[in-house]
């Protein structure tokens, strides 16, 4: 006799007992605690509770699933029995009356238990399949088992619940696949309407990604969706030919105009052209062939909605196509973020953002609040701007605790006070006057906000015990012609001090400094300028014919400087050193005014003019990340490399920052600008006459009254 087929005395009255022991032992515990009775029994209630709602939700597919199971054990004991001519024996029959409500009862307990109705299998996933394969398993163990203790298994062999799980498996799987497929439109009344192209607009879709799959999976779903995609166009070689959701690849972007005749002749030509994935660039030649090839058929070049509104159904305008904008033809492939690194650094640690209420200060302050600080301090000298920002900050991040201060960065007795106060652990100094002319104009100014302010935020960081204190800097630093750019110079080379300082012992902080050139969307920039001139029918201005600019998206410059932060703060790298975001390739400021004028709808130097209005004071024609005087080094940091300057001693700055300081309050122009070309022997001083069509700009008079403008400017 096997050992499987040994009755339960066979165990022996020592083993016997032992069990009877060890239960009565449990029990006994168990019954000695009552507050852990009450809590597993209101565990098994909810449990319980939960599993009947979710039965009663799915009601259908539960009948569904027994019916399939009943089914799944008669076909498989006819497989197995039937190939022996037994099935039509009486105790092969009685037996099969016996096991198909015993199975059914089983199979009544265990799917539910086993989660197999919470969820939601419109969104199933191979991980869902495989919670099919263990509950029908642990359907037949159970019942393997009760049939045991029964009937010892003498009538049904055991290869019948073998045969049974391979059939139970698919036909459970089949069923939701079916669900699936008309709940997401391959069936039913939204693929017949789809089919029949009635009420759609029929798309080309530009890429063959993730994105491209998120938005046909959102039209497929809606029923009322009114696009109809009538193919792809994607660059990767290894897709053409293939399907995406049901959705043909019909040729890369090159073939534009043969897919477009070939879908023209078949009567579905598309109205709209949606770029799904991110622009491959600026002046990318493909792309600006594209564009205006559809453009002359007149077919409309828009982008989709972003992901989180297509896949919200209840999102008014999730279907809604954008126009293309200058930033989206500026994305590049997005940086891999060590978002743990970023966790650590920002997660439970009280924050300081100055010029919190500008366009790079306003990106850092969204950012570091997704991230979950302790607490959050705004400082902007302009009371609109702060508002604005607490207000967005409130309605996006309720839980995170905020604390406002109009501040401006010159007074350093407010800023102690307001770091000693919140004990701040990371300060990021965004505070500036960015504007070339406008500092060009009016040089006491741009000293004492962004020499002396940065030296005040610097100081108020070492006195308050932070960790680090990383200050934003621009790429006009090198071989600067401009008063601008002479004093974030002179902010970098005081934060490069404090660093060494740090190196040597003499302070507990972090000083680190990131440089980056222009970015697009930021209040007085490019773009605003653009759009303005747009809307007013022209001329777009344009200071040269070759200018050129190093930009980046404002997001992607913060992404980057929080990253690299975080390395230089957790790995100490960059000790020293600048770090220096890789902005690619500079670009031609006359190919993004081309652009513009095309993407809004018109055409370049026909119904929008471009003028040249000439170079205005301190402005170059070429930008540069790296001055020559400066040591390249390799940053293991994604998208950052690393500039080392030539330091100046500490003391020589603090001596010197205190007679800029004295010259700039007492208005003394000439004496600032003749101390500031001693300190930088890189800053060039140009005596350049503003350009006819530069308008009058008066200059900033200290102690007044500053009026709050609607947009948010970076200075505080």
């Amino acid at each position: 006799m096997s050992q499987l087929d040994q009755p339960f005395e066979a165990i022996g009255p020592l083993g016997g007992q032992s069990l009877l022991i060890a239960t009565a032992i449990a029990v006994g515990r168990l019954v000695s605690k009552p507050r852990t009775i009450v809590h597993v029994l209101s565990y098994l209630r909810r449990r319980v509770v939960g599993r009947a709602k979710a039965v009663g939700k799915n009601l259908h597919l539960y009948i569904i699933d027994l019916a399939m199971a009943l089914a799944a054990l008669s076909f498989a004991s006819f497989m197995r029995l039937g190939l022996d001519g037994e099935v039509t024996s009486p105790e092969s029959y009685h037996s099969l009356l016996f096991a198909l409500p015993c199975f059914l009862f089983t199979c009544a307990v265990v799917f539910p238990v086993t989660c197999l109705y919470t969820r939601n299998w419109r969104y199933a996933s191979v991980g869902d399949m495989l919670g099919i394969l263990r509950a029908v398993i642990v359907a037949s163990l159970a019942f393997v088992f009760m049939m045991f203790v029964a009937t010892r298994l003498d009538s049904i062999p055991r290869s019948v619940m073998v045969i049974e799980v391979l059939l139970l498996v698919p036909l459970l799987i089949s069923v939701r696949i079916r669900s699936k497929l008309v709940e997401t439109g391959r069936f039913g009344p939204a693929a017949n309407r789809a089919r029949n192209g009635r009420d759609m607009v029929p798309v080309l879709l530009i890429g063959a990604g993730d994105a491209a799959d998120h938005y046909i999976r959102a039209l497929q779903r809606d029923p009322d969706a009114p696009h109809w995609p009538v193919g792809l166009l994607d660059n990767a070689a290894t897709t053409e030919g293939y399907f995406l959701r049901g959705v043909p690849v019909l040729g890369s972007i090159e073939d534009f105009d043969t897919v477009i005749s070939d879908l023209e002749v078949r009567g579905i030509k598309p109205r709209h052209v949606i770029f799904t994935e991110r622009m491959p660039g600026l002046v990318d030649p493909a792309l600006e062939a594209l564009i205006d090839r559809a453009e002359r058929l007149g077919i409309a070049v828009s982008r989709p909605a972003p992901v989180l509104e297509l896949r919200n159904p209840k999102h008014e305008s999730r279907f809604e196509l954008r126009p293309i904008e200058l930033t989206d033809l500026l994305e590049r492939p997005q940086t891999v973020l060590d978002k743990a690194a970023l966790s650590r650094m920002i997660e439970n640690s009280r924050i300081v953002v100055t010029g919190a209420g500008g366009s790079i200060g306003g990106e850092l302050t969204q950012q570091i609040a997704a991230l979950g600080p302790a607490e959050l301090i705004l400082i902007d000298n302009s009371e609109y701007n702060l508002y604005a920002i607490d207000l967005e900050l409130a309605e996006k991040f309720p839980n995170v605790h905020r604390k406002p201060y109009i501040c401006d960065v010159r007074d350093p007795v407010r800023l102690g006070e307001i770091f000693q106060r919140h004990c701040v652990d990371l300060v990021f100094h965004a505070a500036a006057l960015k504007h070339v002319p406008m500092v060009e104009l009016n040089p006491c100014e741009g000293i004492l906000t962004n020499v002396i302010g940065t030296m005040n935020v610097a100081e108020a960081t070492r006195l308050c015990g932070a960790k680090a204190m990383v200050q934003i800097s621009t790429d006009k630093v090198v071989n600067t012609t401009s008063v601008m750019g002479a004093t974030k110079r002179l902010a970098e080379l005081y934060c490069q001090s404090l660093d060494l300082a740090f190196v040597a012992g003499e302070t507990p902080a972090r000083f680190m400094t990131v440089r980056f050139g222009n970015v697009l969307g930021s209040s007085g920039s490019l773009i605003p300028l653009f759009k303005r001139q747009l809307a007013h029918g022209g001329p777009l201005t344009v200071t040269d014919m070759e200018m050129k600019r190093f930009f980046m998206t404002i997001r992607e410059a913060v992404e980057l400087t929080l990253q690299a932060s975080a390395h230089g703060l957790e790995k100490s790298l960059g000790q020293g050193e600048i770090f220096v975001l890789d902005m690619g390739a500079p670009i031609k400021i006359i190919d993004m005014a081309r652009r513009m004028i095309k993407l809004a709808g018109f055409r370049p130097d026909e119904d929008i003019k471009i003028k040249i209005v000439g170079c205005r004071p301190g402005e170059k024609l070429f930008e540069e990340l790296f001055d020559e005087r400066e040591r390249r080094v390799d940053v293991p940091i994604s998208g950052v490399l690393g500039a080392v300057p030539n330091p100046v001693p500490l003391e020589i700055l603090r001596k010197e920052f205190s007679q800029l300081r004295r010259l700039a309050k007492a208005g003394d122009t000439g004496g600032v600008l003749d101390l500031v070309a001693r300190l930088l022997p890189s800053y060039h001083r140009e005596e350049t006459k503003p350009a006819a069509a530069t308008p009058f700009v008066p200059h900033v008079i200290r102690g007044s009254a500053k009026a709050a403008t609607p947009q948010r400017e970076a200075a505080a």
